[in-house]
């Protein structure tokens, strides 16, 4: 046995994994070193029951600055020794918000050369996202991408390497979104996974190999250690109640019923931060960034000396208590692995008599973890023997805290949260700093963060104060990009009949007319492309279908047939919206399902109410956000809170998410203000929205058809060779098909029926304006168990409801069609569509929508015939491509 794990196994005799393990059934499977880098806790989430806690990361357990920069470090110079030099030159380094921000930066260290990134969940004025991704397990699932230059993440071009550094690699979901997401805007042929532990399953590890050769591209991994995580079943219900039954005993670890005063020994550290370095990867940080903070570092360290020397108070026996008085309880160190050389070895005489180091902790702040790793690094290096000083930071999860040697949470700390976060208002938490017997703690925030939350009594200040006797209070200036200019000219809206089949007054398109380009491309190519990563949906646009005489009538019937119910569900959204959002609303149609709906929004106000309501349409792509030149033209025109977007249907509420993320990210980029995200919408089966005029999901014609009911106009387009940064997205108008259109006549046969439904429209405005309308998100719910009942494992590839199923029929490669047991006439063209192109419809029961479609997971031209009719069976993966490495 070596010396380390010597000392390490007399230090720590119990496993801080123990109690989880011994009441869940919980185990690591794999070497021995796990038991070294991880222990258990449990989750407040109800998506995952335990957490694995990291030794050696510097979140939740305190640890020697060195050690957590040293883990990072020398993940990343195993990189630069698999990639080479000069590849690592090239090498861009992706770091993930929250846990991992600092660890990335660490492994980008390693690499030497290479310049660093971490996503984020604070969205940053002047800075537009760049892109984003999902992270569907954990506590805050959005990511935001927000380099100052749009530049990095391309790197040097498909020759480059992007190696993207998390702290655990559990399922692989997150990486496989972070790279289809990445590779569709700069595809490339490598990709590095970094993690200290990797515990994915093997059918987790067969999905990313099976993925890397679809992409076509070389994917290594870089871990410290490897294993497993045995779940028993029932698992996750057993932790939540778990978790509740040791709340309900521990009603402690919530904050003071009577909040802390500040105490007056809070000193601020003038720390005299380097001018012009970034306080982390948040937009950027370089190698030119990296050289300037290692100059500056032993400065900022002798001045947090200084500091604390001259505020340190009278050590006398009982100095350095926890909150119970216990100078040697030490619950949250007692597994911290490299402690023994500050405990026991380490002690100072100090005129004639022995006396213990100080123990020191510097504490970071959620994202914020690199700045205050390094200035513990520095610090720890300045101090020497006469201190011990240990590293964690605060951070947004809910964790439950148990004093127990086995367990790794062992105290909690609970605040407000103190910089004014995008999300609104909510607790933070600082882990095993409570009872840990430190002498001072040094808290290094962003300036962002540095607000009167931040001092006021119950801040964290004062916690920190509770149980310390000095606190030390270091800001960090937070990087402000330079806000992006506004262009001097806006473009103009497009009208017809110049752009599109409809009257000029019915609808301006905020759009540019890109109907001379050559955009369409066979379904099945689009296909591989999409799931591939190799492109986005809307760089190009599917072949129009051209319906069959058989589905013409089809549509035929249907129209006539649900012309009075979409005539009563119209009137009843437009009253909702003008009797809450009026008197005079701007309609702004997502485009390009919810353009029909807008015109006959608009038709219903001025035959019922003489009013003549401007109408818009806009382009929102789901990954990518909305038009931000169309939101500048909607708020140089009109007042940004007179506008109600206005959409179709809802089928998972996708759209409904993205709307909302996309104003939010918008503002924060420092956009107009004032725009509502919520949609209107002709049907709402989904449970997304509040404001509709059906909750039923039943066929709308419109959704039958492509551009020949949505005014000859395609889905819109973002290429970023096509649109410029102050251009309208793009759409075509397919003039050649006019002999086939029917969007007038749709929308005539709908208004025709208006006086018929008048009655019915008031009772139900009536109704529904009384009613409890919150979203329950119940589409949501069916869409993720399908995902995984049918192994899909990818909400993108489920589309619910009649609409949706329509579009993967039209649009997509279909694998399967799911329809609720006894539907009757509104799937009539569905089962049209599906015997058309040889796609199964299998009848299943609680299913909250009329039907689901299915897309063909992990498709390549494998999955369908030369006729483009679906193969049966599975899902073939293309055979080639790079192999999955570890290294």
């Amino acid at each position: 046995m070596s010396e380390r794990a010597t000392r390490e196994e007399t230090v720590n005799v119990v496993w801080s994994g123990n109690w989880v393990a011994e009441r869940l059934g919980v185990a690591l499977e794999g070497g021995d070193e796990l038991g070294d880098l991880l222990g258990l806790a449990l989750r407040r989430n109800p998506k995952r029951a335990h957490l694995l806690v990291s030794n050696v990361l510097g979140k939740h357990v305190p640890q020697l600055p060195s050690v957590v920069h040293g883990a990072g470090y020398e993940l990343g110079e195993r990189v630069r020794a698999l990639l080479g030099p000069q590849e690592a030159r090239r090498a861009v380094v992706l770091g993930y918000a929250e846990t991992a921000t600092g660890l990335g930066h660490a492994v980008a260290d390693g690499l030497r050369d290479a310049p660093y990134l971490h996503s984020t969940r604070r969205p940053v004025a002047g800075v537009a996202p760049a892109g984003g991704f999902e992270e569907s397990h954990s506590h805050a699932t959005s990511h935001l991408l927000l380099p100052e230059d749009r530049d990095l993440l391309a790197g040097g071009g498909p020759a480059s390497t992007l190696v993207l550094v998390d702290d655990e690699f559990s399922t692989g979901n997150t990486v496989l979104n972070t790279v289809r997401a990445l590779h569709a805007l700069h595809p490339r042929e490598r990709y590095v996974i970094v993690a200290l532990v990797d515990m994915r399953s093997p059918a987790d590890r067969d999905r990313l190999t099976a993925f890397a050769a679809e992409i076509g591209a070389r994917v290594d991994l870089v871990t410290r250690a490897a294993g497993t995580v045995a779940l028993p079943d029932g698992v996750l219900e057993r932790g939540q109640a778990l978790v509740a039954e040791q709340e309900a005993r521990a009603p402690a670890s919530a904050p003071p019923s009577v909040p802390v005063p500040v105490p007056a020994h809070v000193t601020r550290v003038a720390l005299d931060w380097p001018a012009g370095v970034p306080d982390g990867g948040r937009h950027g940080f370089t190698p030119d960034h990296r050289t300037a903070l290692e100059a500056a570092l032993p400065a900022m360290a002798e001045r947090i000396a200084t500091a604390l020397d001259a505020g340190a108070p009278d050590r006398g026996d009982d100095h350095g208590q926890g909150a119970d008085g216990d100078r040697d309880r030490i619950p949250a160190a007692e597994h911290d692995r490299d402690r023994s050389p500050a405990r026991g070895q380490g002690r100072v005489r100090d005129q004639g008599r022995v006396r213990a180091p100080r123990r020191v902790l510097v504490l970071g702040f959620e994202e914020l973890m690199y700045a205050p790793l390094r200035l513990g690094t520095a610090l720890e290096e300045r101090l020497g023997a006469r201190a011990e000083v240990r590293y964690s930071t605060t951070t947004r999860s809910p964790v439950l805290a148990v004093d127990d040697p086995g367990y790794a949470i062992r105290t909690r700390l609970v605040f407000p949260a103190h910089d004014d976060p995008a999300d609104g208002p909510g607790d933070r938490y600082a882990y095993n700093v409570a009872g840990a017997g430190f002498d001072a703690v040094v808290a290094v925030v962003d300036s962002t963060a540095d607000t009167p939350a931040l001092h006021a009594p119950g801040g964290l200040l004062a916690r920190l104060a509770e149980h310390t006797g000095q606190v030390l209070l270091a800001v960090v200036p937070s990087y402000t990009p330079t806000p992006v200019q506004e262009p001097a000219v806006l473009p103009e809206p497009l009208r017809g009949p110049d752009f599109s089949s409809y009257a000029p007054d019915e609808v301006g398109w905020l759009l540019q007319d890109l109907s001379d380009t050559e955009l369409e491309a066979p379904t099945e190519e689009r296909e591989e492309a999409i799931q591939s990563g190799g492109a986005h949906y809307a760089e190009s646009l599917p072949v129009e279908y051209q319906p069959s005489p058989a589905y013409q009538a089809l549509f035929t019937a249907a129209l006539e047939t649900s012309a009075a119910r979409i005539a009563r569900a119209v009137g009843t959204v437009t009253e909702t919206v003008l009797a809450e959002r009026g008197p005079r609303p701007v309609l702004v149609s997502l485009a390009r399902a919810g353009t029909p709906v807008g015109v006959l929004m608009r038709r219903w106000a001025r035959h019922r109410h003489g009013l003549d309501l401007p109408h818009y349409a806009i382009s929102i792509v789901r990954g990518r956000g909305i038009d931000a030149t169309a939101l500048r033209w909607l708020a140089a025109h009109h007042d940004p809170a007179d506008v109600v977007f206005v959409d179709g249907w809802t089928g998972k509420g996708a759209i409904t998410r993205e709307l909302a993320a996309a104003i939010e990210a918008f503002e924060a980029s420092g956009g107009p203000a004032g725009f509502d995200p919520e949609i209107a919408v002709l049907a709402d089966p989904g449970g997304c929205v509040r404001t509709y005029g059906t909750r039923e999901d039943f066929l709308i014609p419109s959704a039958c058809l492509n551009s020949t009911v949505s005014g000859l106009i395609s889905r819109t387009v973002l290429r970023a060779d096509l649109v410029g940064p102050d251009d309208f997205h793009g759409g075509k108008f397919y003039r050649e098909l006019a002999a086939s259109d029917v969007s007038n006549h749709f929308l005539d046969t709908v208004a025709a029926r208006f006086d018929d439904v008048a009655a019915e429209v008031d009772d139900a405005t009536k109704e529904l304006l009384a009613a409890d309308r919150a979203p329950t998100w119940e589409g949501w719910a069916a869409v993720e168990r399908i995902s995984e009942e049918y192994g899909i494992h990818d909400v993108n590839l489920v589309k619910p409801g009649v609409g949706e199923t329509t579009r993967v029929l039209l649009r997509r490669v279909p694998w399967k069609i799911l329809a609720r047991r006894g539907a009757g006439p509104d799937l009539e063209h569905i089962r049209l569509l599906a015997e058309q192109r040889g796609v199964p419809v299998e009848e299943v029961d609680d299913l909250p929508y009329s039907c689901v479609g299915l897309i063909h997971p992990r498709f390549t031209r494998g999955a369908t015939g030369a006729d483009g009719r679906a193969v049966a069976g599975g899902s073939p993966v293309a055979d080639g491509g790079e192999a999955v490495r570890e290294a």
